[in-house]
């Protein structure tokens, strides 16, 4: 194998290199079945066991609290802006978003065409810098639910703590740091994820939510965007994205293999450690975009002094392995994404390749 690239894209992103590894042993013949796990029957029994296995496993690095369901789901965390309120923004109640940067806004959008929402909180006035306090909202009486992204991507921010919604179902987006840190999964009545940042490849999302709320969807929504109709039927009403749900089972035990989400949190923060005192010991040359205390473990985001010095800048990392610093389109700037997979080597790779840069253009 040549040598591997330090893979920063913010997604699909990396995966872990023993994870992949394993998968590449079983892809022709998985458990001895003489089939890929792509070629068999959902229905069969060799795969419905990785299936279960894959829930089951998730729930217990969450503690295994009682009541709570998880769901192999289909078109990313964007379906799940429309589902959410067409199954729980119903007739007489209103839904709070916490408005925190692009995710939440694309939420936001899809929501309002399903019914009455209102902003609980944001933070606009400071272009999604930092994020807002949520230690003392107000919900009304009519909630149907508050929504929450708990790291956004493209700004670079993430939630440190999530509020107490007492009778209000808490629905966070965790697509892009679910399973980075430990978190009481008790204070959410749902949370959801599409899988290609922390939990494996693309073409699957992932729902945990609490039993009640899965039950009892509308009648007048179509079956395959009710949440009962999957819950109903362990997420096997249709034929389910077999491989990356596989995939999923295998980046869980990966991560029980790192001491669980404790282990996990303890190499996330060295990381992130590393690359923001690059960027804050560079004496003004690099300069982070988010507010210190709102920055991300996952999403590391800075500018240099001109657009034309942070082209040059990809153009140079691309030359040397790096892969995926370009900033998003709508924002521009740099980003490095360091989720779960991404080593610690590549990060040190990283730094180094910075401080050379910063020598040469300084």
């Amino acid at each position: 194998m040549s040598k591997r690239a330090y893979n920063f894209n913010a997604g699909p992103a990396a995966l872990p290199l023993e994870v992949l590894e394993r998968a590449q042993a079983e892809f022709v013949d998985y458990r001895g079945t003489g089939m890929s796990i792509m070629e068999m029957s959902h229905r069969g029994a060799v795969y419905e066991e990785t299936h279960n296995e894959a829930a089951s496993r998730l729930l217990k690095l969450l503690g295994n609290p009682e009541g709570y369901k998880v769901l192999f789901l289909q078109g990313g965390a964007s379906t799940q802006f429309s589902m959410i309120p067409m199954n729980f923004l119903t007739e007489g109640k209103t839904a709070g978003y916490v408005m925190t940067g692009s995710w939440a806004g694309k939420a936001i959008k899809e929501a309002k065409l399903i019914g009455e929402v209102f902003e609980a909180a944001s933070s606009k006035e400071s272009k999604f810098m930092n994020l807002p306090d949520l230690s003392n909202l107000k919900l009304p009486d009519n909630a149907a639910y508050l929504h929450v992204t708990s790291n956004e991507t493209i700004e670079g921010t993430q939630f440190k703590s999530f509020p107490d919604t007492g009778s209000v179902p808490l629905i966070a987006d965790m697509s892009s740091d679910i399973l980075s840190r430990p978190f009481d999964l008790t204070q959410f009545g749902m949370v959801y994820a599409g899988a290609q940042k922390n939990l494996g490849p693309s073409g699957v999302t992932v729902v945990i939510a609490r039993e009640e709320l899965l039950q009892d969807s509308p009648k007048h929504l179509p079956t395959m965007l009710r949440y009962d109709t999957h819950a109903g039927n362990n997420s096997l009403y249709n034929t389910p994205p077999s491989f990356s749900i596989y995939m999923v089972n295998q980046v869980l035990k990966w991560i029980e293999e790192q001491g669980s989400l404790e282990g996990i949190e303890k190499k996330n923060q060295e990381k992130a450690a590393l690359l923001y005192n690059a960027i804050d010991n560079s004496g003004g040359f690099y300069r982070g975009c988010a507010d210190t205390g709102s920055r991300s473990l996952m999403n590391v985001t800075f500018r240099l002094a001109s657009e034309e010095l942070e082209k040059q800048f990809v153009k140079e990392s691309e030359k040397e392995g790096f892969v995926g610093l370009k900033g998003h389109r709508s924002v521009g700037g740099l980003r490095a994404s360091i989720y779960n997979a991404v080593p610690y080597d590549s990060i040190k790779a990283l730094v180094d390749f910075m401080a050379e840069f910063q020598k040469s253009n300084g």
